[in-house]
């Protein structure tokens, strides 16, 4: 009665919080999608969930097999590592580089979960912020680089991980706090905070300013996010940030987080991937586990398009 695949449907309706969301995840129509559940319930002979609602409310029978679920989808990807472990490719080298300050609240839990899966696979981690690491990558001495900026490479694969707003953070008392959203022009008499790291890597440049022609009264840089928002808080300047890692301070009332644009900034972060690597059974199995993580643990992310 019950397959795989209905667990992870499932799984996934939870975690994304609508029928869209978690098609665009399993790379789903939202109608199939429908059918899929409406197959299941009409097997059942039960509802699983509450059409129409948000937050997504499951029935009691839909609760028992979220449970199924959590017990059984780890157990299955484990058996999948071991079964690839007798298949050989069990050892090799996995050196990644990253080129996003904030992407260390999600990149930790997923190395913890994959050095755990993976013990014989060789694991560094550098950042990218004081060498090319894209060009490094192509030359073999990276294995894998988390990137916004993807170049044309020969030999080189970016797999999208997710798709994630940008916006700017004000203090709660800032005359742009009261802003339904941000337009270029009213930075121009602004310090603007950022990562120290060149203008054509970050968004709020490349995509926001510059296109307008607009230049801040000036530029401040920080290497930590948290003294970044101290700056923004205490009326020192704006930041440029990912939703993802302002939701930590704007949600405690801390800062507060404006759209750029009417319609908002958005961009797609990726694992940039030596091609002849993609079918290393550990290397998928780091992708998996990275795309995971970042939904369960990561607000205002979603699958790319």
């Amino acid at each position: 009665m019950l397959e795989i695949r209905h667990l992870k449907t499932l799984h996934a309706l939870r975690e994304a919080d609508s029928l869209v969301e978690a098609a665009e995840r399993l790379h789903l129509t939202q109608s199939a999608l429908s059918h899929q559940f409406k197959e299941l319930e009409e097997r059942l002979g039960l509802p699983i969930f509450v059409r129409k609602t948000k937050p997504i409310r499951f029935t009691s029978a839909g609760l028992r097999l979220l449970q199924l679920a959590d017990a059984t989808l780890p157990l299955l990807r484990g058996a999948e590592r071991d079964i690839a472990r007798l298949a050989g490719g069990t050892a090799g080298r996995l050196h990644m580089a990253i080129e996003c300050h904030s992407c260390f609240q999600w990149l930790m839990p997923t190395i913890d979960q994959f050095r755990d899966a993976w013990p014989e696979v060789e694991l560094d981690l550098a950042s990218g912020f004081a060498f090319a690491p894209l060009p490094a990558l192509a030359r073999g001495d990276l294995d894998l680089v988390v990137t916004s900026d993807p170049l044309d490479l020969s030999g080189i694969t970016y797999v999208p991980l997710f798709t994630y707003e940008a916006m700017l953070a004000v203090a709660n008392q800032h005359a742009l706090a009261s802003k339904p959203y941000i337009v270029p022009q009213d930075l121009l008499d602004q310090t603007l905070i950022t990562y120290p790291v060149e203008r054509d890597r970050l968004d709020i440049f490349t995509r926001f300013l510059e296109p307008a022609d607009i230049e801040p009264a000036a530029v401040r840089t920080s290497e930590l996010t948290v003294m970044m928002m101290q700056l923004v808080a205490s009326g020192r300047g704006v930041c440029g940030m990912p939703h993802w890692a302002l939701h930590e301070y704007s949600s405690r009332g801390y800062v507060k987080g404006k759209r750029l644009g009417e319609k908002g900034l958005f961009a797609t972060l990726y694992a940039a991937v030596r091609t002849d690597m993609l079918d290393a059974p550990y290397m998928r199995d780091f992708l998996l586990t990275a795309k995971d993580t970042s939904f369960a643990t990561l607000d205002g992310v979603s699958a790319v398009r």
